[in-house]
């Protein structure tokens, strides 16, 4: 089980903050790995939403494609997928801290099966690094 957990302060308020993040069209702006998204279902986005991500992760090529499962303005926000060899959750809270200030969490979880189990430590630490790069960069975009 790989179960990553980072956070920022971004010296935003938190409307500003959640409607960026939870908006699939800005996920290439701000994860260092995803390099394209696509609509599965019509926009606005909601429950039962789906969009299929591209990325690149440890050098390889990954495509899958996530569902909105909570959705929850300006506190929570949950995408899963069960395809790939990956089954991944990504879960993103927010909350203020005061009107401009908002610490937003990034959360990975997962079951790498097959040989990817082998790698799950390695994982970990690179999702981890990864994870705080992107929310460094969604800080640096917001902030500007």
């Amino acid at each position: 089980m790989v179960d990553v957990l980072t956070e920022i302060i971004i010296n935003r308020p938190i409307s500003q903050v959640s409607e960026y993040a939870m908006n699939p069209d800005h996920a290439p702006e701000w994860y260092v790995n995803i390099q394209s998204i696509e609509w599965k279902t019509p926009k606005p986005l909601k429950l039962g939403s789906q969009i299929a991500f591209k990325a690149n992760f440890l050098g390889r090529e990954l495509s899958y494609v996530y569902e909105i499962v909570e959705f929850i303005p300006g506190e929570k926000f949950v995408m899963k997928t069960a395809n790939g060899p990956f089954p991944m959750e990504t879960i993103y809270t927010w909350q203020a801290i005061d009107e401009n200030h908002t610490r937003m969490t990034l959360q990975n979880k997962g079951k790498p099966s097959g040989f990817n189990k082998i790698l799950s430590l390695f994982m970990t630490t690179m999702m981890r690094r990864a994870n705080m790069k992107d929310l460094k960069k969604i800080k640096a975009i917001l902030e500007q």
